[in-house]
C-alpha cells in the first residue's frame, strides 16, 4: 500500500509540472492601458487644442506607462567546462614473527604473530559539459511601471501560430531611457534582469518531451 501511494505522489508531482506551461491570455502578461486624461474643453476658437497637441521637439521613444518599445532579440550563449579527478592510496604494513624468551608464539604448531598487511585504493573520475543557445528575432513590449529613476518596467508576449502549433516569445525587465534609440527600439543585452522565454505547444514539441513514465524513471525520486 506504501509503494501505491509512492508512485501516487510522483504521479501527482510530474502532472503539476507538466501543467506550469504558458498559455495564452495569461493576466500576468495582459498589455496595460494607461489611464485617460481628460483634458477640459476649451471655446475659444483657437486651431490649437491641448488634447491632441503634438510635441515637435519631442522624440518618439517611450518614456510613459502603456507606452511600447520594441526589443531586438540577439542572444547567444556558449558554455563550456571539463573536470577531472584522480587519487590513489597505497598502505602496507609487515610484522617480522617476534620471540617472547627466545621463542616464536604460535598455535597448533604455527606462528600467529607473523603478519603482513597491504592496501590499495584508487579513484578517478572526469566531466564534460557543453552548452550553446542563440535567439534571434523582435518583440514589442509595453512599459508597465516607471521607477523613480526613470528607468522603465516593460513586459510583453508574442504568439505565433505555425501550422499544428503554437509558439511564444515572452520578456520581461528593465531598461534605460538613454538605451533606448531614436527609432524606439532597444537590444536585448541593455535589458536588465531580462527573463526571456522561447517555447512552444506543438507536436514538433510533444515528440522532444520525455514521456511521464520515462521522467519518473530518471527523477530525483527513483530510488534505485
Amino acid at each position: 500500500m506504501k509503494l501505491i501511494n509512492y508512485f501516487a505522489i510522483i504521479l501527482l508531482i510530474l502532472q503539476l509540472g507538466a501543467c506550469a506551461s504558458p498559455k495564452r491570455g495569461d493576466p500576468e502578461f495582459a498589455p496595460v492601458i494607461p489611464k485617460r486624461v481628460y483634458v477640459p474643453q476649451d471655446n475659444s476658437g483657437s486651431i490649437y487644442k491641448l488634447g491632441t497637441a503634438w510635441m515637435l521637439h519631442e522624440d518618439l521613444r517611450a518614456r510613459s506607462i502603456g507606452d511600447m518599445v520594441i526589443v531586438l532579440l540577439d542572444e547567444q550563449t556558449d558554455a563550456e567546462k571539463t573536470a577531472e579527478t584522480g587519487t590513489s592510496k597505497s598502505t602496507s604494513t609487515s610484522m617480522i614473527d617476534p620471540t617472547i624468551f627466545g621463542s616464536s608464539v604460535t598455535a597448533h604448531g604455527k606462528a600467529i604473530l607473523d603478519n603482513d598487511l597491504s592496501s590499495d585504493h584508487s579513484f578517478s573520475g572526469k566531466g564534460d559539459s557543453k552548452q550553446s543557445n542563440s535567439l534571434k528575432g523582435s518583440i514589442t513590449v509595453v512599459v508597465v511601471d516607471v521607477l523613480s529613476n526613470g528607468n522603465l518596467v516593460v513586459q510583453g508576449e508574442k504568439w505565433i501560430n505555425i501550422n499544428q502549433g503554437e509558439e511564444y516569445v515572452r520578456l520581461r525587465g528593465i531598461v534605460r531611457t538613454i538605451d533606448i534609440s531614436p527609432d524606439n527600439t532597444i537590444p536585448s543585452v541593455r535589458v536588465a534582469n531580462a527573463q526571456i522565454q522561447y517555447s512552444g505547444d506543438s507536436t514538433l514539441d510533444s515528440a522532444n518531451d520525455m514521456g511521464w513514465l520515462a521522467k519518473f524513471f530518471n527523477s530525483p525520486f527513483m530510488p534505485f
